[in-house]
């Protein structure tokens, strides 16, 4: 299996490949350092990296990147920093999705292929009218009015869920949900969830990011469990904090 991961050196995305690559995943990347790549996994040869801004690449070369690749995944964010939070790309996250699934879409390969979306807990899915506690709706509003990468990321699983929709002829999709992001050494228990099992911003739980990159990766290299998830924006919570 060959895949594409967007956002591959973020502390995230980092672990998202160590994921595949311990799956015998062939992986492909662009960063745009190679230093900022761990030395571990640049010395794996089944890792194949492109130094560049994925948003300046043509369309020709994202056609590229993804030739023969069965998967792709993106844990690309926002730091947070003033110039992260306000400063340009200001779509960053939504750019790389289309952009991607576009890709996937020209290649008109035999059957979909697999897409997943590292989202947030603070994007709703609208198909299952999840419903919040009044505090979490007014933060969540002013969140979504005052910064940037909020409304990057619910614009790009929108996109997933109103553009690509559940039977698309040439991608697949899931978009996970973590809640706050926590460093952990090691995988640990996890749970999945359609919906929310905590409040949203009061009450909110923990995932590790490492949790995140195991889900994401098991979802790309496991059928039994895109199966379950395909079209859908499951929440993931690090076990002990996975209900009230």
């Amino acid at each position: 299996m060959k895949v594409f991961v967007a956002g591959g050196t973020g502390a995230t995305g980092r672990l998202l490949v160590s994921q595949l690559l311990q799956r015998g995943a062939y992986v492909r990347a662009v960063v745009r350092s190679l230093d900022r790549v761990p030395s571990e996994l640049e010395a794996d040869d089944r890792l194949s990296l492109v130094e560049g801004n994925l948003l300046e690449l043509s369309d020709a070369q994202f056609d590229a990147l993804v030739s023969g690749c069965d998967a792709a995944a993106s844990c690309l964010g926002h730091t947070m920093s003033f110039r992260g939070m306000f400063g340009p790309p200001h779509r960053l996250v939504t750019d790389a999705t289309r952009r991607l699934c576009r890709a996937f879409e020209r290649a008109n390969a035999n059957g979909p292929r697999k897409f997943v979306l590292m989202s947030t807990n603070a994007n709703q899915n609208r198909d299952l009218h999840e419903r919040l506690s009044i505090p979490d709706k007014l933060v969540i509003s002013i969140l979504g009015l005052l910064l940037p990468p909020q409304q990057d990321n619910v614009a790009a699983a929108e996109f997933l869920r109103t553009q690509i929709g559940p039977d698309h002829r040439g991608v697949q999709w899931v978009a996970v949900r973590p809640d706050g992001l926590v460093d952990e050494p090691a995988v640990s228990d996890y749970a999945v969830h359609p919906s929310p099992t905590r409040g949203v911003i009061f009450g909110s739980g923990r995932t590790s990011r490492i949790n995140v990159a195991h889900f994401m990766a098991k979802l790309i290299t496991d059928d039994d469990e895109w199966n379950r998830w395909r079209g859908r924006m499951p929440v993931i919570y690090n076990e002990e904090t996975s209900t009230r």
